[in-house]
């Protein structure tokens, strides 16, 4: 009976010995990081020292770096990788160095940076991880270094003898140095007079306020030389391939330069402030991802011009329907890669990029709601160019087909992203947009089978020969072009109807291809028009009725 209770008693025993000991301690681990003491080589802090919250710390360096307290902006930091000796000395060195690299690379987003000793913030969404606890440990910023991420963050410490404070982490003490040596003063800054250092406005030291025109000029400057220098060089070519490949490439190249001089003179030359630094490295990465993807196109487009050029191949002729697959699949071809360039180099620039994980929720919100916004705005752009890719797919018109839209006698002569130009038989240029093009019906007739029946209509009196006008269209079509007409055993002429004013005849005249039949059903009414008037002189009938305009009507 004893060994069966105390094998009952022994686990619980074991169990509850952790919770007397934490309890004794009077560390909760759950609230904060428990450590046994904290920064022992520094000497009190002063009154201008807060660490009870995250922004009481926040506040405490920026108003350490007002007063030139470094000494005391060393509390602010978790110095236990130092040893004590040397505490005091490294830790108003790296004081001075984070509130550097704050400034610089950094801006500081006061929301997540809460005025509670838990850091609980209470206006967080039920589907956010830490909603409604507390937190003891916060992430300010994340800036690259060595082609990793470093992260500068806060952390709550408890020491065994001394209340809960916020400093930061033990981790971003150790990176201070390599951050400050990749984000502090460069040299060509050390060189600048002391009065340029000083702030000006807005957290902007002088040589900012007149660097930033500068930098803009210096880049803008860049780009118009490449520019013209494309430009020129291109003038004196003698090869036409060389002409074309340089004015393919002088747009992105123009770009490419001067985004790249604003991103190694921001970057490496002189390291503005966070204000900037946050925005112009993204623009300047996204200005060379831009110029990369339009070089990348106009690359592509240039080799397919070369390779499958149908400048000097008239499409719209019946014996070239393999020419038309061709064309209007490689101009599909080009639309996707276009598409596809776009989606891809924008995901790199976002997965490259850490500024919205930076700037925190509110501009992710913003972000968002800008995203459907322009969503709203593009949504008809985004349909016109998947519609021309149902069109190359679903092949229901292909560039040099004959069609009628809209009564309109055309044929397909581009098919572009957002929309299909049509060339009417007189030369004339229709422009529709891809949605509508598609939504529409319209005759293709070339779609197929190039060759056709186009039927003449004609209004005879009720008793007029048709025998008569059946020979004579039989004559009619044995004289016309025999390349432009099809089986001439589909020649048929028909009574269609009839009413008071005579009888419907219908000559169905075959026609091999569509783009001449227009031409060639024209003639063959101007010869049967004259044949009836022959008819109906010879043999003194009437062959097309006498109305006035008034019955007409």
């Amino acid at each position: 009976m004893i060994k069966t209770l105390l094998r009952f008693l022994v686990p619980l025993l074991l169990i509850a010995a952790p919770l007397t000991a934490q309890d004794k301690t009077g560390c909760d681990s759950s609230r904060w990081y428990c450590v046994s003491d904290l920064n022992t080589g520094l000497p009190q802090p002063s009154t201008l020292i807060s660490r009870e919250t995250p922004r009481a710390t926040i506040e405490s360096l920026i108003a350490a770096a007002r007063e030139d307290a470094w000494a005391e902006a060393a509390h602010l930091l978790d110095l236990s990788g130092i040893p004590a000796e040397q505490q005091l000395a490294a830790g108003t060195r790296l004081a001075r160095q984070l509130e550097t690299v704050i400034s610089r690379k950094t801006v500081i987003d006061w929301d997540i940076i809460l005025d509670r000793p838990d850091a609980l913030d209470a206006r967080a969404s039920s589907d956010q991880a830490m909603a409604g606890e507390p937190r003891k440990s916060l992430l300010l910023w994340t800036l690259e270094l060595d082609h990793r991420p470093v992260a500068i963050r806060l952390n709550r410490l408890k020491p065994e003898n001394g209340a809960a404070v916020w400093v930061f982490s033990r981790q971003t003490a150790g990176n201070i140095p390599a951050l400050f040596a990749r984000f502090g003063p460069g040299r060509f800054e050390k060189m600048l007079p002391e009065a340029l250092k000083e702030d000006a406005a807005f957290g902007f030291k002088w040589w900012e306020v007149l660097g930033l025109p500068l930098l803009l000029a210096l880049s803008v400057g860049a780009g118009w030389l490449v520019w013209k220098g494309t430009g020129w060089a291109a003038r004196k070519s003698s090869h036409q391939v060389v002409t074309d490949t340089l004015l393919s490439v002088r747009g992105p190249a123009s770009i490419g330069s001067a985004t790249l001089v604003a991103l190694a003179i921001g970057s490496y030359a002189f390291v503005f402030s966070g204000q900037i630094s946050t925005i112009l490295p993204p623009l300047a990465w996204l200005g060379l991802a831009g110029s990369g993807l339009w070089l990348a196109i106009n690359s592509v487009e240039a080799v397919l011009d070369r390779l499958t050029s149908f400048d000097e191949t008239d499409l719209t002729q019946r014996q070239e329907d393999h020419k038309r697959t061709m064309a209007t699949r490689l101009a599909a071809a080009r639309r996707a890669f276009v598409v596809a360039a776009v989606l891809i180099g924008g995901g790199i620039f976002l997965s490259q990029s850490n500024i919205f994980q930076n700037l925190g929720f509110t501009i992710l919100g913003t972000a968002g709601a800008l995203t459907l916004i322009l969503g709203f705005a593009a949504r008809r752009v985004l349909g016109n160019i998947i519609a021309s890719l149902q069109i190359a797919l679903n092949q229901s018109a292909k560039i040099g087909d004959r069609i009628v839209y809209n009564d309109y006698l055309c044929h397909v002569e581009r098919i572009n992203f957002t929309y299909v130009q049509l060339r009417d038989w007189d030369g004339t240029r229709l422009i529709v947009p891809v949605e509508e093009f598609i939504s529409t019906p319209f005759e293709n007739w070339t779609m197929k089978e190039p060759k056709m029946l186009r039927i003449i209509k004609l209004k005879c009196a009720h008793n007029a020969d048709v025998d008569a006008l059946r020979e004579a269209f039989d004559d009619i079509v044995s004289k016309l072009d025999k390349d432009e007409l099809g089986d001439p055993d589909d020649a048929k002429v028909r009574v269609a109807g009839q009413d008071v004013f005579g009888k419907d005849v219908w000559f169905a005249l075959p026609c091999a291809d569509p783009n001449t039949s227009w031409d060639a059903a024209c003639k063959a009414r101007e010869m049967i028009i004259a044949a009836g008037n022959r008819i109906a002189e010879e043999r003194g009938i009437d062959i097309f009725p006498e109305v006035r305009p008034a019955e007409a009507a």
